[in-house]
């Protein structure tokens, strides 16, 4: 032990980088333009590139994540996570601890090689006989490197061989090497973490507590036998809530539909493979799914991984659901005539829970939101398809009802072809008349969204022909919120937005081809005012209810006309007359002050208020609003899926007038009236 503490207390300041090469913009360009970014230099200087900004969430999921790996590896049955009132986040687990000894090759204790180098960690070799892990989400060795990178400050306790140590770092450096603390019994092993994030990398320090109890929550039902805690300090102890599910994923579907009635019993399941040509011993798959009364969705996992993302796992499920329902709906003579049924028929009334086991997962991103990997579709289809098919068989009046509410919902989507005919005997697509469609097409091509036909006037003539297309919209659209989605189409500014696009109406959960849409952005161009604002939030409920997916992927902005022009006349030879642009009120005030700092005198600009879009002409529409240097786009984005959905549900429901009106009532004085 002595000897132990000795070498701890020489370690030699070994330089831990993966090395990389940054050119620094400089007028010349030389041996100094050549920056090495050294150890955690890397994520501290693009943290979204690792990792979620937003908040502190996703780095501590990290952390959580190396606990929750030694619990599938069945090291540990205890994992306990601490919100403290100072910001900070402990980590706990009774694995088997980190290992501490030095690392044959950095020559350094092994925890700060995890804890400082980027792509290091035992999951490299999963799935090889002396691999310390065999099934994990972790593939990238950046995970708890992220954690320490994105810290101010950074505790980690390790107990291990009987032996409790202890290791201290801040901003990704050590600054209390790794020393022994105690002593402790050979079975009494694990891993503590303390991590104070650093609020400069965020735009909120503070923990999602929704998003962690969800995850928390989820790790317990895919690890039947382990318990998952979570304490939370406030001012009088600690607050603890404790998950523990001994029916696992069935149990916890059974508590996601609970408030939805169910078309047939839950259909639970899991089956993991032997070793083959394609597959490696224990990769498969666990399984719960409902058909409901309601809108369909669900939740999927990979090695215990939350794919929000969902992606090829979930493609596979979809598949084997699809193709057993159909088969079965065909040997059981429910097929009706010229019914045609789809994937989507299926899968809109379907709850679900997938959780799959494979070795070296893919996924699209460091936050492994969305799984990649070809080979689970395969997965999912042979762990799956021989059970769905027995299943279907073996309740037959249950999955009758299955099947013919998936018929159902073909003849409904039928009707709407019929009633919406998008195309022509060639199959060429009709545009519509009123689009001024761009001479390209594609993610460089953009879409505006223009109130009335005047302003539509001026953008066609001031917009740029190669990449800017123009659709004028007629007053205010349909409040499409409870607008069934095969009905949508059947009214035509609706169905010329859906045209225009070459999207067709979807769910958040289907599978759209987006390679089909037709422009990169499409930009909601209304009036500065009141009823601008209303055609935004109809169109932007049209988008989020009917369109999700292109919100999803970042396609819908909504533009920033001025709603003043201030004309500064000539001040000598050297200043030509000016004509600038506020947003608002508020930013009229700021070029106001800013004029008279420049010492023009009081009274001699004037300021013009524009009523409308329709007053400006194709060159002042062109440098606010349509030029990419000069104008302000916002872009829209999907946040809290379930927050949103009551939002809108509040504001555009046909029968939450009272809900309505109580908003107003409490938030009517915060509300600044243009009258």
């Amino acid at each position: 032990m002595r000897q132990m503490d000795r070498f701890y207390g020489k370690m030699p300041g070994r330089n831990l980088s993966q090395t990389y090469w940054v050119s620094m913009a400089k007028q010349t360009y030389d041996e100094s333009s050549i920056r090495v970014l050294r150890k955690l230099e890397p994520i501290q200087l693009r943290p979204g590139m690792y990792t979620r900004t937003t908040d502190p969430t996703h780095m501590v999921v990290e952390a959580i994540d190396n606990a929750v790996d030694e619990a599938m590896a069945g090291h540990a049955k205890h994992i306990e996570v601490t919100l403290y009132r100072d910001g900070s986040v402990a980590v706990a687990d009774d694995g088997r601890g980190i290992p501490v000894g030095l690392h044959p090759e950095e020559k350094v204790p092994t925890i700060q090689v995890v804890f400082q180098v980027i792509h290091s960690g035992g999951k490299f070799t999963k799935g090889e006989a002396d691999s310390g892990y065999k099934f994990t989400g972790g593939l990238h060795g950046v995970g708890v490197s992220v954690t320490n990178a994105l810290s101010s400050r950074l505790e980690v306790e390790v107990k291990r061989d009987g032996t409790h140590y202890r290791i201290v770092f801040a901003e990704g450096e050590v600054i209390e090497p790794l020393t022994v603390i105690g002593q402790c019994g050979a079975r009494n092993s694990g891993t503590a973490l303390r991590i104070w994030p650093n609020a400069k990398y965020f735009d909120s320090p503070s923990i999602h507590r929704g998003e962690l109890e969800h995850l928390l929550r989820a790790k317990a039902m895919l690890l039947p036998g382990v318990k998952v805690l979570l304490n939370i300090e406030t001012a009088t102890g600690f607050d603890v809530k404790e998950w523990h599910f001994s029916g696992g994923i069935a149990q916890y579907l059974d508590q996601m539909i609970a408030e939805d009635e169910p078309i047939a019993p839950a259909f639970c399941g899991e089956k993991y493979l032997a070793a083959n040509e394609i597959f490696t011993d224990g990769e498969g798959v666990q399984w719960a799914l409902a058909w409901v009364a309601g809108s369909g969705g669900g939740e999927s996992y990979v090695n215990l991984i939350p794919t929000m993302g969902g992606g090829t796992h979930e493609a596979g499920l979809r598949d084997v659901v699809f193709n057993s329902v159909r088969t079965f709906a065909e040997q059981h003579g429910l097929m009706q005539r010229n019914v045609k049924l789809a994937a989507e028929d299926v899968w809109a009334k379907l709850r679900f829970v997938l959780a799959i086991r494979m070795v070296d997962p893919s996924f699209s991103g460091q936050t492994k939101e969305k799984l990649s990997s070809r080979e689970a579709v395969k997965l999912v289809g042979a762990a799956m398809r021989d059970a769905l098919d027995l299943w279907l068989n073996a309740h037959v009046a249950e999955a009758t009802k299955i099947a013919e509410q998936a018929i159902k919902n073909a003849i409904a989507r039928g009707k709407t072809a019929k009633t919406v005919e998008r195309k022509k005997s060639t199959g060429v697509a009709v545009m519509p008349g009123k689009l001024t469609d761009s001479e390209l097409t594609g993610p460089d091509a953009e879409l505006f969204l223009v109130e009335g036909d005047s302003a539509g006037g001026s953008a066609k003539a001031g917009r740029d022909k190669e990449t800017q297309a123009i659709l004028p919209l007629r007053g205010k659209g349909m409040n499409s919120w409870e607008v069934a989605q095969s009905q949508i189409l059947a009214n035509q500014e609706i169905h010329n937005i859906a045209v225009s696009l070459a999207i067709d109406p979807h769910k958040l959960d289907s599978d759209v081809d987006m390679s089909t849409l037709r422009y990169g952005k499409i930009i909601i161009l209304s009036d500065a005012d009141d009823d601008g604002s209303h055609i935004q939030a109809l169109l932007l409920t049209l988008f989020f209810r009917h369109f999700p997916k292109i919100i999803q992927h970042g396609h819908v902005y909504i533009a920033q006309p001025p709603l003043f022009r201030v004309d500064v006349p000539a001040q000598g030879k050297s200043k030509p007359p000016r004509k600038l642009y506020a947003l608002d009120q508020a930013e009229l005030d700021i070029l106001e002050a800013r004029l008279r700092q420049e010492g023009i005198k009081e009274g001699s600009w004037t300021i013009s208020r524009f009523k409308g879009l329709g007053e400006m002409d194709a060159v002042q529409l062109w440098e606010t609003t349509l030029c990419p240097d000069t104008r302000r786009l916002v872009r829209i984005s999907l946040g809290d899926v379930a927050a949103t959905v009551d939002a809108f549900d509040t504001l555009m429901g046909r029968s939450q007038a009272s809900a309505r009106k109580e908003l107003i009532t409490i938030h009517g004085n915060e509300v600044e009236a243009d009258i």
